[in-house]
């Protein structure tokens, strides 16, 4: 299994310095990945770590690849509609160029309607706008010359550049907890990226998963990771605990059952309330639970 770390540049005071010391001591710690989160403007009565102080996630991806040298550099996830297919392209490829080919790509159809409808964005078009984007951004990275005609979308007589290191392209994660997501990763993504599911239905959506790629003449299913929060506690968590709380050994011991399940990746969101508080989080899941699963 490998881990990712998602970076805090959201619901924690904003501090540059704090930010370069944690991308760097993920990379020291030996992780895989650091990952970005997606919101752009959040309805005030919804109460959500993401309400305030939120970078913004394009810029700080491509300040964690020029602070970095090593880990991949996911996006954990953007939300398809929110902006012009070709531009997001265009801005990635540029991240996986400079990075020296380290971009993993999450998208998803997303779900904050008051988000939308402050973008201008129809939410009830949202799945088809993710679909068609998903085929967009392949397309421009694949055949750059290549024209293209769909609902939203079309263009032709045109160059696009720059073109991503990884070939044929970067990976495309697809998020969501629903059937309808897994589908979507099965059609357009290289991985299915759901958050924060118990192993028990993620070894249920994953068999799903293998028999519609089965349906679909896909040989191998889309790679399996989550987005989890771990939560440690000075003693055993009981019975009613939530998944990947409680000792480092309980911890390891969930991890070891979602290895049963299926799961590939592990992208860690610590859901830390200070820099220095998601510092403590990675160090110690480092340092206690990752070596006994490796």
């Amino acid at each position: 299994m490998e881990f990712g770390v998602c970076i805090p540049h959201y619901g924690v005071p904003i501090d540059a310095e704090g930010l370069r010391r944690f991308a760097a001591r993920v990379e020291e710690l030996g992780y895989d990945s650091i990952w970005v989160t997606d919101h752009i403007i959040v309805p005030q009565g919804l109460d959500i770590v993401y309400k305030e102080r939120m970078l913004e996630p394009f810029a700080v991806l491509a300040h964690v690849a020029a602070l970095t040298r090593r880990v991949k550099l996911g996006t954990s996830v953007i939300i398809l509609g929110y902006r012009n297919p070709i531009v997001v392209a265009k801005m990635l490829a540029t991240v996986d160029v400079l990075s020296g080919g380290r971009l993993i790509f999450g998208a998803a159809a997303g779900w904050m309607e008051g988000e939308f409808a402050a973008l201008g964005v129809p939410f009830e078009q949202r799945g088809k706008l993710a679909n068609e984007y998903l085929q967009v951004i392949r397309h421009l990275w694949t055949q750059p010359t290549a024209p293209f005609q769909g609902e939203y979308v079309h263009f032709s007589d045109v160059v696009f550049s720059p073109e991503p290191v990884q070939k044929p392209s970067p990976p495309i994660w697809v998020g969501g907890r629903s059937r309808r997501a897994v589908r979507r990763a099965v059609d357009y993504g290289d991985g299915w990226h759901p958050t924060q599911m118990g192993p028990d239905e993620l070894a249920k959506e994953a068999a799903y998963m293998r028999e519609y790629s089965t349906s679909k003449g896909r040989p191998k299913p889309p790679l399996l990771s989550l987005r989890g929060r771990p939560r440690f506690t000075d003693g055993a968590a009981g019975a009613e605990r939530r998944p990947l709380s409680g000792t480092p050994q309980q911890i390891a011991q969930d991890l070891a059952v979602y290895q049963k399940a299926g799961l590939e990746y592990l992208v860690m969101d610590t859901g830390a309330r200070s820099l220095e508080e998601a510092l403590r989080t990675i160090e110690r899941f480092a340092r206690e639970v990752r070596p006994p699963v490796g």
